[in-house]
């Protein structure tokens, strides 16, 4: 279809978004539009001034047979503190407090359009990583991770604690609880992931790091590749944390559950930031 240059943006704009971190050919927008390659050119330097003006993202273009562009979703480190700034406080709130110091977390999980800024967020701190799989376990973790997924243009992967008889053959694993120290199992189906698959682990809370220390243990059974671990809450009150290397959005410092406080405080991922 033949298109003015404005109806031309618009379109292109959206379907850029709408495809994010998946190589474009130049070619295929100029069959689309019906124009020349150099005009295309001149379109995507347009949306890629406009995208990084805005803090939505930006564009990388690859030359030769093979080539074309590529939509890479940022966050502007402004819009990414406002974002953990408003989990802080919804965090915050002494109406949260389960047993065992533990933070109700649902609503927010819920919440579509707060989980789609963390997706956004986590896919602008790991858009320089080679990722091919986004890995959680069932079941509050899975909202973040099709999220992730979903701006990094990747599949999600969901480990469980039981056998489902529709996943077929399964790998089973028994790992050691961080905070409670019991012995818990994790499974995952064989077809889930082909060795050598770079995975991001993302989960929604983590104390002394045994769920994710049992799926990092998982992968090695896959002959998988770790490419990073986020996580959306971070408990520091802990005598022993048994992963290293992580990227945090928010930190629970201390909980007074007789006084009802809680003590929240931004995470490492600014450490992160562009």
């Amino acid at each position: 279809m033949k298109l003015r240059r404005s109806s031309r943006l618009v379109d292109m704009t959206h379907y850029l978004l709408q495809h994010p971190h998946q190589l474009v050919p130049l070619t295929f927008f100029a069959e689309r539009y019906q124009s020349a390659k150099s005009s295309i050119s001149e379109d995507l330097a347009i949306i890629k001034q406009t995208f990084e003006q805005q803090g939505i993202g930006t564009l990388k273009t690859l030359s030769g047979a093979a080539g074309g562009v590529q939509y890479i979703p940022k966050m502007s480190a402004d819009e990414a503190k406002a974002t953990v700034q408003y989990l802080c406080e919804q965090l915050a709130n002494p109406e949260r407090l389960l047993p065992g110091g533990y933070l109700y977390m649902t609503d927010i999980l819920g919440d579509a359009r707060i989980v789609n800024k963390i997706g956004r967020l986590y896919a602008s701190l790991f858009a320089e990583r080679s990722i091919d799989v986004v890995m959680t376990i069932a079941t509050k973790g899975i909202p973040l991770a099709y999220a992730v997924a979903h701006f990094l243009n990747v599949p999600v992967v969901i480990v469980r604690h039981d056998n489902k008889v529709t996943e077929g053959s399964m790998v089973s694993i028994n790992y050691v609880s961080g905070s409670s120290k019991r012995i818990q199992t994790m499974v995952l189906a064989k077809r889930s992931l082909a060795e050598g698959t770079n995975v991001l682990i993302v989960d929604d809370f983590m104390k002394a790091g045994g769920t994710i220390n049992g799926m990092i243990s998982l992968l090695n059974e896959f002959n998988a590749q770790l490419a990073g671990i986020g996580v959306l809450v971070e408990s520091e009150e802990t005598s022993e944390r048994l992963v290293d290397e992580y990227i945090s959005l928010v930190k629970l410092s201390s909980v007074n559950i007789k006084e009802k406080q809680i003590a929240i405080k931004e995470g490492n991922y600014i450490d992160f930031m562009e």
